[in-house]
């Protein structure tokens, strides 16, 4: 039997795990900056080396041989280890550098992290930002996420999780409703009131509020013609005139600085509405790149003391 240099084998293997990845030898070439030929002639040279079949070819797909699938899986670990290994000594040399994928609620990444991020950007100009903006709870490791901005008071206990910043829920509304509708004295007055609120199910909506010392709460059961699971909607309904709105302090700022809108019911806090803080989370990982611990870094240098 002809020796085989296993020295020879880490491209060959390399691809295998990408056309794993990709599914067709199309999209590996894709990924790998080859031809689709190359491709196919590597695979089949791996085979041979192998002596048994890695891949099953047809017309639209791969798929893997059960010794494939085998040997992709021993793979993936290794592999991963000397990807990471290498970008861990890149990152220490040179400028800060690299793609930070970062996920972060509608309301809070229009209205807050955009407007600063080009500070960011100009004081590290190899770095690059990708982010991704949703209220959707995605999964870092399965999407590729380095980082979250999660507004939530429930964090999985397999993430690194640090404080952002402290939110407040408020009550807004416009001056123009207020001024035709009244102001309410008291949450019992919110009754009478056209709310705009987010949606928790098919539950009745209901408003709880507590006193500053918390001594005294109250459950309000409320209506209104309009609900909506985007903080950004509900405000901007509000500014319509619309009624009086629950949100989350970032998402109202902005407005009740310049006057369109108006806190109500400003004694009063609400309460199992919204999270009271806002935190960075990342999975855990024995080596994070350099970037990504970075603009976590300047993240809450920008936002816990704000």
């Amino acid at each position: 039997m002809k020796e085989i240099k296993t020295d020879a084998l880490w491209g060959h293997l390399h691809w295998l795990t990408v056309l794993a990845e990709q599914g067709s030898f199309t999209r590996a070439a894709e990924r790998l900056d080859v031809s689709k030929a190359a491709m196919s002639q590597k695979i089949k040279e791996l085979e041979a080396m192998a002596g048994v079949s890695l891949v099953q070819r047809t017309t639209r797909s791969v798929r893997l041989t059960l010794a494939g699938e085998k040997l992709v899986e021993e793979l993936r670990e290794p592999f991963s280890r000397i990807e990471q290994s290498f970008f861990s000594v890149r990152d220490t040399a040179g400028p800060l550098r690299g793609l930070v994928r970062v996920t972060a609620p509608v309301a809070f990444a229009r209205q807050q992290l955009v407007p600063i991020v080009g500070d960011f950007l100009r004081e590290f100009p190899q770095v690059r930002l990708q982010l991704d903006v949703t209220d959707r709870i995605v999964s870092l490791s399965s999407e590729g996420f380095d980082l979250a901005i999660r507004h939530s008071d429930s964090l999985p206990e397999t993430h690194i999780a640090q404080p952002l910043c402290e939110t407040r829920t408020l009550l807004v509304a416009a001056p123009g409703y207020l001024a035709q509708q009244g102001n309410p004295q008291t949450p019992q007055d919110l009754a009478r009131h056209n709310c705009l609120y987010y949606p928790r199910g098919v539950e009745s909506p209901r408003w709880t509020f507590a006193t500053a010392h918390g001594k005294e709460r109250v459950q309000v059961c409320i209506q209104g013609c309009f609900a909506t699971n985007n903080s950004e909607s509900i405000r901007d309904a509000a500014l319509q005139g619309l009624g009086i709105a629950m949100l989350p302090d970032f998402s109202a700022s902005e407005a009740l600085k310049s006057g369109l809108l108006q806190q109500v019911l400003a004694d009063w806090q609400a309460v199992e509405a919204f999270a009271s803080r806002l935190w960075i989370v990342r999975p855990w990982s024995a080596q994070v790149p350099r970037a990504v611990t970075t603009f976590a870094h300047w993240l809450r240098t920008r936002f816990v003391d704000s």
